[in-house]
């Protein structure tokens, strides 16, 4: 006869509540970030300080809630801001990657890893599709 282990509800519901405040915290840490209230991007050490855990233990948490890693859902949101930033089309790349705290160049590399082209292909992409009928 085989031995389940089933998890009580209480600990899957910290594991839920935990994995909602982490995406909260960042949503924060960018618009805090974005409104120059705070000058260093996170890493996920800082945000399990800020929420009283261990860096481990919200890492695996995060893991096991959503099956992905902490830095993917905040690089996910980086991208989406600098998409936005690039479409909006008032600033440079090089104040995009500022407000974002990269150097212009760490700035590009990213960018490209994660969309296939650099921020100034992407925004050109953009704006020649927006024209397009």
């Amino acid at each position: 006869m085989e031995a389940t282990l089933t998890v009580p509800k209480k600990i899957l519901a910290r594991q839920h509540e935990i994995t909602a405040d982490y995406l909260k915290a960042v949503d924060k840490h960018l618009d805090d970030v974005l409104n120059k209230r705070v000058l260093d991007m996170y890493e996920i050490r800082d945000f399990a300080d800020e929420m009283h855990i261990h860096p481990t233990h919200l890492s695996n948490t995060i893991k096991l809630t959503t099956g992905k890693h902490p830095c993917f859902f905040f690089e996910e949101k980086i991208m989406e801001i600098a998409k936005a930033m690039l479409q909006e089309n008032q600033v440079s790349v090089a104040e995009i990657a500022g407000r974002l705290t990269f150097d212009p160049s760490n700035f590009t590399k990213f960018f490209k890893r994660f969309e296939g082209v650099t921020p100034k292909q992407y925004r050109e992409q953009w704006l020649i599709a927006k024209l397009e009928p």
